[in-house]
């Protein structure tokens, strides 16, 4: 599935697997985001965090009558408050959606998956 922009030069489709790559570069460069972890890790069979080429796994886009719901699986640092972390998460995934596609989200659902202890 695509999301159909329509311009006055004509029409542009975007594949969700853009939109996620896009969200997933953005949900991760947020100070407190270890990474993306799959949105179902028992089908996925992946336990780890994503690397930067399997970002779709854990982004879920959802387009409903023009309307574009983005679900966003991630796992946080151990020490972090995580309402912030997800805030901000949601802003910025908001701004570069807006701006980078020009792609409006009509919601940005952070949910996390795990806390990772680092060293």
């Amino acid at each position: 599935m695509a999301v159909k922009i329509k311009t006055k030069f004509g029409t542009v489709d975007i594949d969700n697997d853009v939109i996620a790559n896009v969200v997933g570069g953005t949900a991760t460069d947020n100070y407190g985001v270890v990474g993306m972890a799959s949105r179902n890790q028992f089908r996925d069979n992946v336990n780890d965090i994503l690397k930067k080429e399997n970002f779709f796994k854990g982004v879920e886009v959802k387009q409903v009558d023009n309307q574009i719901t983005v679900d966003v699986y991630i796992v946080v640092s151990y020490g972090t408050k995580i309402s912030e972390v997800s805030k901000s998460v949601q802003s910025k995934v908001k701004y570069n959606l807006q701006h980078m596609l020009g792609v409006t989200a009509n919601s940005v659902n952070v949910i996390v998956q795990g806390v990772q202890i680092t060293n």
